[in-house]
Formats: C-alpha cells, structure tokens, sequence
C-alpha cells in the first residue's frame, strides 16, 4: 500500500505552495553561485529520450514530447539566468521523416502550437532577451508550420541578449553541404571588380623603347650584345600581351574614365574553415562550449558535428528529456567549470615560459 501511495504523497507536497516556495528560493540560491564561475556562451542539448519516457509512464507518443517541450522551458530558463548567451536545441531531424506519418504530423502540430505560444506568451524569452531562430531545411515544413516559425522569429528579432536556435529539421551533414554550396556560388559567381590604369604616357613609352631596341640591332658599331633568339620572343610576347591589354584598354577608356574594370574572381585556395563557419546555420554563434544528450544513448546522430571542436566538452546523460531540469544540469555545469580552471591552471607555466 505504501508503495502505492508514496509517489502520489510525494508528488502532491512537492506541487504545495511551501515546498514550491523554498524549492524556487534554493533554485536561485544555486543559480547566483554558479554564476560566480566561469560561464559556457553556448550550451546544446539534443532532447532524446521522449518516446521512450512516454513508453515507461504508459502515455502517448506525442503527450512524451509535449512533456519535452516544458522541460525546454524549464531548462531555457536556468541556462538564461546562468548567463548563456545561446542554447540551440535538435527539435527535428530530417530523418524523422521516416517515422509513421501520424507521429510526424502530431510533432508538426506540436511544434505549431509551442511557437504559437512563445510569440503570442513569451514572457520567458522577453524577460531575458532572447531571439528565436530556426535552422535546417524550412522548405520542408508545411505551409501552416512555416508561417507560425516565420511569426516566431519576428517577434523575437528585437532581442539582442541571447539567442535560442531549434534545428528543425535539421541534419549537420545537410548543414555542412548547404555551407560548402553556398561558398562555391561566391567563389564562382560573385567577381571582385579590379581596376587596371593604363595612361596614355605608359603607352607612348613602350612604344618609343621598342624603337629604341630596333635601332641598337641595326646598328653594327654598337657594342651592346645580340639579342637571343628567347629574349625576341619573350619580347614579342610582352608586346602582344601589351598590345592585346592596350586594346581592351582602349575600349574600355571611354567607358570607365580610362581605368579598365576587369573581373577577378576569388581564389579558391583562399578558402579555410572560416570561410565555411561564415555559411553555416550558426553563423555568428559564438564556439560550441557543452554538447548534452539525454537518454544514455552515447553518439551525436548528425548533430553539430562541425560545431563539436577539441574546446566542446561532452556529457551523455541517462535521464530521459522530460525528467530534465536544474538538478540534472547542476553537476555537468560545476565539471564544465572545473575543467577550466583546470585548463587556466595548465595554460600558466606554458605562459611563463614563452615570456621567459
């Protein structure tokens, strides 16, 4: 009997004003000490574990994400009064296409009326700032979804402080390919106008030192030596490729004010990973900090895979998304912050060698 009603026991003190009370006043008590440390700028979660909590509680598919999406409230709002600055979650994967149709368009509709609510109540992302962004292939949201996502959005775009990004529907290595495409198009069709002067007096000198060698050759006394056969013809290929130029410049002098424009596209060698971040969905993002996933599954799933760099530290957890909150957070966020006063210690013998 006990065993019966202890959970129903607990479950009701815990809900009862007192103990939300002095639960709420402990929150802040340990938020504001961790905030005393060191900080991650950018902290991403991939919410795995839903269908799985709704299988052990007994519930329906789609009842275990809408319990996702309120744990997301609840751990938005710890991370915000941490002071990340942004959070990007992986609400959809494109290969959850692949699911049964009715959990695909029962997430769908979820998703509507979660981004509904944050546009039309979203007193938490006001309250600290937050914009929203949604990254992945929008093309392949229905019509109804996208013009919610696009209202989303611009409500929040006004907001500076902090960001949240929902990849939705989203893969890394679509991410990745869509980058590496969108780098191509600028290096092939986007030249940088060059400009090349051509006065009239460099002209006239050229014309008048080729005279000048033509003489020295007809010349029998002159003891400056014979040309070679390589020098004539390197000189015949300077005065075509100066013809040729003189040409183009000539018709394009009237055009341009006597400057030939000529199109010079970037060269590809030029590229670097930098080049490609500039493309990527978290542009501008500053570098990934933490990486979690809940459910004891230990693999990313095509998920930041770029962004996850030798500084990204990452945490498996074996709780399921909905069961996520503070106090599961609390212990990856105090061995964040140990690792880096860890690495600062490190970094300070390496610092007074080089100055020695």
């Amino acid at each position: 009997m006990s065993d019966l009603y202890f959970p129903r026991l607990r479950s009701w003190f815990l809900s009862s004003p007192p103990a939300e009370w002095a639960l709420e006043c402990l929150r802040s008590t340990v938020i504001g000490a961790l905030s005393q440390g060191p900080i991650p700028r950018h902290v991403a979660f991939e919410m795995d574990g839903n269908r799985r909590y709704a299988r052990s509680h007994k519930i329906e598919t789609i009842e275990g994400h809408s319990l996702g999406f309120e744990a997301l409230a609840r751990v938005l709002e710890v991370c915000y009064k941490c002071g990340v600055e942004v959070v990007t979650v992986y609400a959809f994967s494109i290969e959850n296409f692949h699911r049964p149709k009715y959990e695909v368009d029962g997430l769908m509709q979820l998703a509507k009326l979660k981004l509904e609510q944050l546009s039309q109540h979203g007193e938490l992302l006001e309250r600290y700032g937050a914009s929203v962004r949604v990254l992945g292939r929008l093309d392949l949201i229905p019509p109804d979804v996208l013009e919610v996502v696009e209202k989303a959005t611009a409500a929040t775009q006004h907001n500076t402080k902090c960001v949240l990004n929902i990849c939705f529907p989203y893969t890394s290595r679509e991410e990745m390919t869509t980058a590496i495409r969108r780098t191509v198009e600028e290096y092939s069709t986007t030249p940088r106008p060059h400009s090349t002067p051509f006065s009239q007096s460099r002209i006239t000198q050229k014309i008048l030192s080729k005279q000048a060698g033509k003489a020295e050759m007809l010349d029998p006394i002159s003891e400056s030596p014979s040309p070679t056969p390589s020098s004539i013809a390197s000189d015949d290929q300077d005065d075509a490729a100066s013809t040729a130029t003189t040409l183009r410049s000539e018709s394009t002098a009237a055009k341009s004010g006597g400057a030939e424009t000529v199109a010079i596209y970037p060269n590809a060698e030029t590229i670097t990973p930098e080049t490609i971040e500039k493309h990527l969905y978290t542009a501008g993002c500053p570098p990934l900090d933490i990486f979690i996933r809940t459910s004891g599954v230990e693999r990313l799933s095509d998920f930041m895979l770029w962004q996850c760099h030798r500084d990204t530290h990452i945490f498996f957890l074996k709780c399921f998304w909905p069961e996520f909150d503070l106090w599961h957070f609390l212990p990856v966020l105090v061995e964040w912050q140990w690792r880096q006063k860890q690495k600062a210690r490190d970094e300070r013998p390496r610092r007074r060698l080089k100055h020695a």
